[in-house]
């Protein structure tokens, strides 16, 4: 029996469809109830119109209601490094281009403007958490918060000096205060992210899974982008990365294994022994010539892999209805098998699997009672969409940002009719184009 509650507490949803993720079904004629941060219930209609009569209600009649989305990997102050430094390889585009810009202007108001324009851009298309890695986490999570958005923030480690810190200690020291400043935040939490095996050492990843078993916290590294860091490690170390990272004890249910392109058979055997994660970023990995990730055949094996955009300065865009329909006919071209990665598995990857991977399966990432009210109304109702048989295939394969309507992130409504509630897209716009003239003009 479902209690009631004051009127004033409560907004009761009404969508054409449901898609709760889990179960993997859709709900017609079904209402979500919203209590304070949270989803009190999932039933028909008539029986929510019963239940909480004079709730607020709100009427979404040609809309599938669907789990926030959740990005699993991108580096959201680099929204401000959007094509400055587009079609080249990884390690060009970092050492040539990227790095030398981030010397010169990362700052905390860097990454608090690029933040906040990421996050924007984020919410408008379904968005309501993402995993991030980059400086300065503090100013980041200043930006999240005033978007009402959540936001799982890597604690980077590198072992060369940045604006943000000297040397591999420092990053830590500075992780640890971090996560002493969030301990209580509702939005914001933390993951250990040593950046990848040819940017930290061996004493470094050492101490980041310390830290990480500390504090019960995900582990977060791009690992096997490229088949250079794969040769360069051989040359270097004698291994490759993930053997090298499996001997220092970085290789277990913690780790969030972004791209993972490269794999052999054993190793993609070894991610699902230990119950890691992949967070796979196609756009990405297409973009830079990095290859494509075996991910139809690490789903079979039973590894949990989630989507990210990474960053906009490689993708050029933090679209995650883009990224997961990439992802999915990616998948089957290189599984040569058309049933590869359904719609409906694809949709689990943006949502379910990216909070498990986050360790927050069970507060987020499907429609179920009891869970933070994280959610994205879509419009299905427009001509492009028609006619709409299963609103997963819709949402998948022809949808896109521009058709969400409406998102909530813990009950709280941060865009409305395709408005942002916290957010002065004007002033996002602005700072934006005054960082653009930094860019530009090398100073």
């Amino acid at each position: 029996m479902i209690a009631s509650a004051s009127p004033a507490d409560v907004t009761v949803l009404e969508p054409r469809w449901v898609v709760p993720v889990e179960p993997d079904e859709v709900l017609e004629d079904h209402a979500v109830v919203i209590r304070d941060a949270t989803i009190a219930a999932v039933l028909p209609v008539a029986d929510a119109r019963t239940r909480f009569a004079g709730a607020t209600r709100v009427a979404l009649p040609t809309h599938a209601l669907t789990p926030g989305l959740i990005n699993l990997h991108t580096h959201a102050a680099m929204s401000l490094l959007r094509g400055s430094a587009d079609d080249l390889p990884l390690r060009i585009w970092l050492s040539e281009h990227i790095w030398p810009a981030e010397s010169r202007l990362v700052s905390r108001e860097f990454v608090h403007d690029g933040t906040l324009l990421a996050a924007a851009e984020m919410l408008r298309g379904g968005i309501t958490c993402f995993h991030d890695m980059y400086f300065f986490p503090l100013a980041a999570a200043d930006a999240a918060r005033a978007a009402g958005m959540r936001a799982v923030l890597g604690l980077v480690v590198l072992e060369f000096p940045t604006a943000y810190a000297a040397n591999a200690l420092e990053y830590f020291a500075l992780g640890r205060d971090v996560l002493d400043a969030l301990a209580n935040d509702p939005l914001i939490t933390c993951s250990v992210a040593p950046h990848a095996p040819y940017t930290v050492s061996d004493q470094s990843f050492r101490t980041a899974v310390q830290l990480a078993d500390e504090a019960d916290l995900p582990l977060h590294v791009h690992v096997h982008e490229t088949d250079d860091e794969v040769h360069e490690s051989l040359t270097q170390h004698g291994k490759r990365p993930l053997a090298r990272l499996r001997d220092l004890g970085a290789v277990s249910k913690r780790l969030i294994a972004v791209h993972a392109v490269h794999l052999l058979d054993e190793e993609r055997d070894l991610l699902a022994a230990v119950g890691a994660h992949v967070a796979h970023c196609p756009a990405a990995n297409l973009k830079l010539a990095s290859g494509i990730a075996p991910i139809a055949d690490l789903c079979r094996r039973g590894v949990n892999v989630g989507v990210g955009t990474d960053g906009a300065a490689s993708n050029n865009r933090l679209d995650l209805w883009s990224e997961v329909r990439l992802a999915s006919l990616v998948a089957k071209v290189a599984a040569s098998r058309a049933e590869a990665i359904p719609a409906a598995e694809a949709l689990a990857m943006v949502t379910l699997n990216a909070a498990r991977a986050l360790g927050m399966g069970d507060r987020l990432g499907s429609i179920t009672a009891g869970k933070d009210a994280d959610l994205a109304a879509v419009d299905l109702g427009a001509l492009e969409l028609q006619p709409c048989f299963d609103p997963r295939s819709h949402l998948v394969y022809a949808a896109g940002r521009q058709h969400v309507t409406d998102v909530w992130v813990r009950g709280r409504r941060v865009l409305a009719n395709r408005e942002l509630a916290a957010v002065d897209p004007h002033d996002v716009v602005a700072r934006a184009r005054s960082w653009a003239q930094k860019v530009a003009g090398g100073s």
